[in-house]
């Protein structure tokens, strides 16, 4: 899992206007993304930090999951209204993303990889 800077984020992901210009949203990724913003601080954070960790090397090559400091990168958090955390931004490749707040297991994070973002659970046979 990749940690996220205001600098890597607009290479990666959007300029979505932090680069002066107009705040529209155009996801540059090759692949569905996932953002988790967080605090070290943070209970809730460090418990789906082991679960997205995880999930990241089982969905490889299928679904990017980044992470972003919300203490270290104030300017982003506030830029997407993060005011509790953990919160999750889902990007799917086409269409907008979506957030949910709170820690989420397992079993709702795959959901939701399903859902928002069209990324099947890997059938091991």
């Amino acid at each position: 899992m990749e940690h996220l800077t205001l600098d890597t984020f607009k290479e990666k992901i959007c300029e979505c206007g932090l680069g002066g210009g107009e705040a529209k949203w155009a996801f540059k990724g090759k692949i569905p993304a996932v953002i988790d913003f967080y605090a070290d601080w943070c209970g809730p954070c460090k418990m789906v930090s082991p679960i997205l960790e995880k999930l990241s090397k089982e969905y490889e090559g299928r679904l990017n999951i980044y992470k972003v400091n919300t203490d270290e990168e104030q300017r982003l958090a506030g830029m997407f209204g993060i005011s509790s955390i953990p919160s999750i931004l889902f990007i799917p490749i086409d269409g907008k993303p979506q957030m949910s707040a709170g820690a989420l297991p397992e079993k709702e994070l795959k959901r939701l990889f399903r859902e928002i973002l069209e990324v099947e659970e890997s059938v091991v046979a």
